[in-house]
């Protein structure tokens, strides 16, 4: 499909400068009863086969904005990809909500996006990636359903983050969601840019959003970064406490309640062993203000939690999995040496639980625990469900 690039109407004075055809998209023909024709010209010179050309795709944009094609292939931009499903024109059809949806990765729980599609007034779904394609659009659009359009850009450069045209396909979301991937490409590419801004002030004007693995791991005022281009396991952080690979970084986005909470989140948790990881992480928080409100919050996967603009949590899974509440206790931090803790409060909130995020208290918690680290070894007092 040739590149759709948001640029602006054609006049019916140019139509005749088009340097070989023009072929209306068959969703137009149908809806203004026209057969498929082409225009054929002679070419006017280098500037008019280029004038010619951008006018060629407004013609086919706005072929593609009438009908509200059901889907085209990808097109190459500058510094980032633009995939689209379904009819942006559409209007939306209920009332959009605040809400945040919190995936831990894996398979997604249909569940929580119906959730998600309802909050979005089942309008108009923008996904937000750094690498792959439109995996994540197809799979809301043709498996879940409900929802009027999904549209997919993937960044491949910073630049891409000051394009007027991905600002404006922001703005115009009724959800955002940021995919899986690496979250050092989301730092990287949108920290103190546009986009930045643009994502904080849908949330702030009242709009739901969700990711899911790094797309998770973004959300909270806390943010693991992996900004050495790796994937800080537990077993490094036991190792050495202080390792270089515990990159973090603070107040990326603005989102409540996780910000004013001072949450760091971590996704696949269960799955990958990543307590001890996220409680060497929590440490080192503190050790910077031990005054601040902080909270860890690691989802499983195929696992989400949920939170309304009341600030109600539900949480949804295909597996039975959880989302952990971490509470800092006690803690001592030594270079080469793993982390030192103790009466360190953990919190299950499970599919029958609910939690209320303005003070993270659990109703009917899957487990209540204390943990601590000695001589590199977790433990959990009493147990907790583990995944070996």
């Amino acid at each position: 499909m040739p590149e759709t690039a948001l640029l602006p109407t054609p006049t019916a004075a140019v139509i005749a400068e088009l340097p070989h055809f023009v072929m209306l998209h068959g969703g137009m023909k149908r809806a203004l009863g026209m057969r498929i024709f082409r225009v054929k010209t002679k070419p006017a010179g280098l500037f008019g086969q280029m004038m010619s050309k951008r006018f060629m795709q407004c013609l086919l944009w706005l072929g593609v904005l009438l009908t509200g094609c059901a889907s085209f292939s990808g097109s190459k931009r500058a510094g980032y990809d633009y995939y689209q499903i379904g009819d942006v024109a559409a209007a939306t059809p209920g009332k959009v909500r605040p809400g945040l949806l919190l995936v831990g990765g894996g398979d997604w729980p249909d569940a929580a996006f119906h959730w998600f599609f309802d909050r979005a007034g089942h309008g108009h779904i923008v996904v937000l990636r750094a690498s792959m394609q439109d995996q994540n659009q197809r799979e809301m659009y043709q498996r879940i359903g409900g929802v009027q359009s999904v549209r997919t850009l993937v960044f491949h450069e910073r630049r891409a983050a000051y394009d007027p045209q991905v600002l404006a396909v922001i703005e115009s979301a009724d959800a955002l969601f940021i995919g899986g991937g690496d979250q050092a490409r989301y730092l990287r590419f949108w920290q103190d840019t546009p986009v930045q801004a643009a994502i904080n002030r849908h949330v702030a004007e009242g709009k739901p959003l969700g990711g899911t693995s790094a797309g998770l791991a973004v959300q909270g005022r806390h943010v693991y970064g992996a900004l050495d281009n790796g994937s800080l396991t537990s077993q490094a952080a036991l190792a050495d406490a202080r390792t270089p690979a515990i990159t973090l970084v603070s107040d990326f986005l603005r989102l409540e309640p996780l910000y004013s909470s001072g949450i760091l989140t971590d996704s696949h948790f269960n799955e990958r062993q990543r307590q001890a990881r996220l409680m060497t992480m929590l440490a080192h928080l503190a050790e910077r203000d031990w005054t601040a409100p902080l909270l860890g919050l690691g989802v499983d996967e195929q696992t989400a939690l949920c939170i309304d603009e009341a600030g109600q949590g539900r949480l949804y899974s295909n597996t039975g999995g959880y989302a952990w509440l971490f509470r800092p206790g006690a803690f001592k931090l030594v270079a080469g040496k793993a982390l030192q803790a103790r009466d360190w409060s953990v919190t299950g909130i499970g599919t029958q639980s609910r939690v209320d995020t303005r003070y993270w208290q659990v109703e009917n918690p899957a487990f209540e625990s204390q943990a601590s680290l000695h001589a590199g070894q977790l433990q959990f007092t009493p147990a907790v469900p583990l995944k070996p």
